[in-house]
């Protein structure tokens, strides 16, 4: 199974959170949020998110925008699981390794109950909830779905520290490869703005010698 870097997330990605959120669908947020949600609204949300507080996470593409997004809803020794993945990278893994993540963090947290409400007709939510074995209860359009989880060791300890690690080192490295794509781009750009007046320069000696002749 391919690995997918996640990354936790801080205030300096609130921006980075604000344009994953603006470009969902209409139907894609009332999804995640669970009824229909004005722009307003939702920036009210991204601006609210308490860093220190809760838990989010992320995963970066190839041009540093957020691939997906999870918030663990911190209160107490309980967490509620959201997450949004965008359009283009759906069926990628993102959102479980977003869950993974999450659940992750709750172990070595100190977090005993994991849980997820979402509508019934959010598939994606749905299958994830199933795939790591939650209790889950239907209720008319909506659903509860539950899950103990066990306290942190070594082991789990040691695994949040790498992925921390791997994260961290995953940014970096697109970061890398973003400047240095940008500035072969600027640089293919300048070549063929430079170009073109000598070429044009080289059509009009053309036109003037017809003419002399």
């Amino acid at each position: 199974m391919k690995t997918v870097p996640v990354l936790q997330l801080s205030e300096a990605n609130r921006e980075a959170l604000r344009r994953h959120f603006l470009a969902l669908a209409p139907e894609d947020l009332r999804l995640r949020f669970e009824h229909v949600i004005s722009e307003l609204t939702l920036m009210k949300y991204v601006d609210a998110i308490d860093f220190d507080r809760d838990a989010v996470f992320g995963v970066f593409d190839e041009n540093l925008e957020l691939a997906g997004v999870a918030h663990l809803g911190l209160r107490g020794e309980v967490a509620e699981f959201g997450v949004s993945v965008a359009p283009g990278h759906r069926g990628e893994g993102v959102g479980t390794a977003l869950y993974r993540r999450a659940y992750e963090y709750c172990r070595n947290h100190r977090i005993l109950t994991l849980f997820v409400h979402c509508l019934q007709e959010n598939a994606a939510m749905m299958h994830i909830a199933r795939k790591a074995g939650m209790e889950i209860v239907l209720d008319s359009a909506e659903v509860e779905a539950h899950l103990r989880v066990p306290p942190g060791d070594p082991l789990s300890l040691t695994e949040e520290l790498i992925d921390d690690r791997v994260g961290l080192f995953d940014l970096a490295l697109k970061s890398q490869f973003l400047a240095a794509r940008r500035f072969t781009e600027a640089m293919a750009s300048a070549a063929e703005t430079l170009s073109h007046p000598l070429q044009q320069e080289e059509g009009g000696q053309s036109e003037e010698d017809k003419e002399a002749a």
